[in-house]
């Protein structure tokens, strides 16, 4: 067989960088947990004009065919499927579906992968894993979650600053902010006008006025009005100021979502000072945002884009007869996992769980390595056997190529068992009912590289 070709935008990574995908939902997920969500899974396809429903995203959807179908059909989008691209979709289909066995507000997280068909870059996938958090209400949902949610999310990541993760920002705006601002302003084409705006740090100003001209309606006065709402940000309520100073006249709209945005601010300063930060260019392109939004940006690593993402939706979730309005965020946990491996920021220990590897004096002697394995991993400790009884120079040798740090040496004619430190060069008498290794090696650990 020839050597396999990788495929562009599906990671797979090696033991060590597993080991630390793991720890980081580890830790997602139990202070998801601690704050009383609960973990759901739900499909990995959805019917394809579900997921279509989704505006620009559609061209990224992959599609399911059967292998005896025609090649080169298309694709009938009432019975098709797709594989889901987010977890939110999914989410609300999951609510509508199963409302009935609900407590609400409902509290669930979600860690899945998702599947989308873009170009392959740095920290961009076309396999890659999520996690998310939501909050859905039946028929309403109090503001408050647009609070707490993001600092949810700001203590699970600030969780992971201990092994090396860098700080993070999360930028918010208010979808009521942008509205009010801009049919203030007399634009109506308030969707295409965010869409523009969603695009103002990959293009810059001066092709986004033109956007805004060309494609929302706007004049030259009203793109420059649009780019300065988009240009003010801060920590604090003189935000709030800036936006009243800029807009002139108020709506209901606009004051509103300033109320809205100034308790995220306040609450944020007391809670996670310095990580919320107003941003008014935070636009999330997609149409069902209906108020705050938010996008979370590595410090110094900013040029990665936003790593945890997400918005109020209210109609996402909507028989026609009951709505189930919603606040989440969703954490590319791919994305965040290639930075800190292609930076060399965090590290494993090691890069398999055994903490021993008992030795093997001879082939006949195997069942009693054997044992002396069972009683160790009895009282919760990772072992493996050596896979031959070669010389114990070869045997201490493997045990380092595969980072175990403690190799096992059988008594001979009633002498007691060793086990040696193969770092330290250590060799201590031991009993496999009571010798236990230091808690810093019992287990692999994520550090800082």
């Amino acid at each position: 067989m020839a050597r396999p070709t990788p495929l562009s935008g599906f990671p797979e990574w090696l033991p060590d960088g597993r080991l630390v995908e793991q720890h980081v939902l580890d830790v997602l997920r139990r202070t998801f947990e601690l704050h009383g969500f609960v973990g759901i899974e739900t499909r990995a396809v959805e019917p394809l004009d579900q997921l279509l429903r989704k505006g620009e995203t559609s061209k990224e959807v992959y599609v399911l065919r059967r292998l005896q179908e025609e090649a080169g059909a298309e694709p009938d989008r009432a019975g098709s499927l797709g594989l889901h691209f987010d977890l939110t979709v999914p989410f609300a289909r999951y609510v509508l579906e199963n409302a009935g066995h609900l407590a609400f507000p409902f509290r669930r997280y979600q860690i899945q992968k998702v599947w989308r068909g873009e170009r392959p870059q740095d920290g961009r996938f076309r396999e890659f894993v999520q996690a998310d958090i939501d909050v859905v209400g039946a028929g309403t949902l109090p503001y408050h979650y647009e609070v707490e949610l993001p600092l949810v999310m700001a203590e699970a990541l600030g969780a992971l600053q201990e092994i090396g993760v860098p700080p993070v920002r999360i930028l918010v705006n208010n979808r009521k902010v942008a509205e009010g601002f801009y049919r203030g302003l007399g634009l109506t084409d308030v969707e295409g006008v965010l869409r523009s705006i969603d695009k103002l740090d990959k293009i810059g100003a001066d092709a986004v006025a033109a956007l805004l001209v060309a494609e929302a309606g706007a004049d030259e006065a009203q793109a420059r009005a649009c780019l300065e709402l988009a240009s003010i940000s801060g920590s604090d309520e003189s935000v709030i100021d800036r936006v009243r100073a800029l807009a002139g006249e108020s709506n209901d709209l606009l004051d509103e979502g300033l109320a809205e945005l100034g308790a995220l601010i306040r609450a944020a300063a007391v809670r996670a000072p310095g990580v919320v930060v107003a941003d008014l260019k935070i636009a999330r392109g997609l149409d069902y945002y209906t108020g705050t939004v938010y996008e979370t940006v590595l410090v110094g690593h900013e040029q990665l884009g936003s790593i945890c993402s997400g918005g109020r939706y209210d109609t996402l979730a909507s028989d026609g007869a009951n709505t189930y309005p919603g606040v989440g965020l969703s954490i590319g946990v791919s994305r965040l996992v290639s930075r800190l491996l292609g930076a060399g920021l965090v590290t494993a220990t090691r890069s398999v769980p055994s903490a021993v590897l008992v030795a093997v004096s001879n082939e006949d002697a195997r069942d009693r390595s054997d044992a002396v394995a069972t009683a160790l991993r009895s009282r919760g400790i990772p072992v493996e056997v050596a896979p031959s009884a070669a010389k114990f120079g070869k045997q201490i040798r493997h045990a380092d190529r595969r980072g175990i740090p403690f190799v096992w040496f059988l008594g001979e004619d009633g002498s007691a068992d060793q086990v040696k430190d193969i770092r330290s060069g250590d060799q201590v008498d031991a009993d496999a009912a009571t010798w236990t290794p230091d808690d810093a090696d019992l287990w692999p650990r994520v550090v800082p590289a």
